[in-house]
């Protein structure tokens, strides 16, 4: 069993998978730190309230015996902070994915014989199935 893992282990779709999780891990904190150090300071000033992140709805306030407030809220600011992380994130391993990746090889320039339908090249006078001139 543990060779048969060890295998598994070793395959490139297997190391590939890993590698890319590592990378995008990351690459992940990366963006995060850049919007959080860069962007949303940015994004504060615009907003009424210094740190939006921390907007939030008050549904309930208590307080226990030892003098502790408990808050029960909707933290929107948060969940919107969380969605730009998401899309910026999203739009760079976009971006590096399209720059690194090869660019798919245009089709083979075709055509299709008037008489039998079959697909020949651009450039054949004759088709090889019927022998038709084209």
């Amino acid at each position: 069993m543990l060779k048969d893992f060890v295998s598994f282990l070793t395959k490139a779709n297997a190391l590939a998978l890993a590698i890319g999780v590592i990378i995008g891990g990351a690459t992940g904190k990366l963006v995060s730190a850049v919007v959080d150090d860069t962007l949303m300071p940015c994004v504060g000033l615009i907003m009424p309230a210094g740190d939006w992140r921390e907007a939030q709805i008050v549904l309930s306030q208590s307080t226990d015996a030892t003098g502790k407030i408990t808050v029960n809220a909707l933290k929107y600011g948060h969940l919107l902070g969380a969605m730009l992380d998401f899309v910026i994130i999203a739009f760079v391993v976009y971006v590096i994915t399209k720059a690194l990746l090869p660019k798919e090889p245009p089709p083979p320039a075709t055509k299709s014989c008037s008489e039998c339908l079959e697909v020949i090249p651009l450039a054949a006078r004759k088709c090889r199935a019927c022998t038709t001139v084209c």
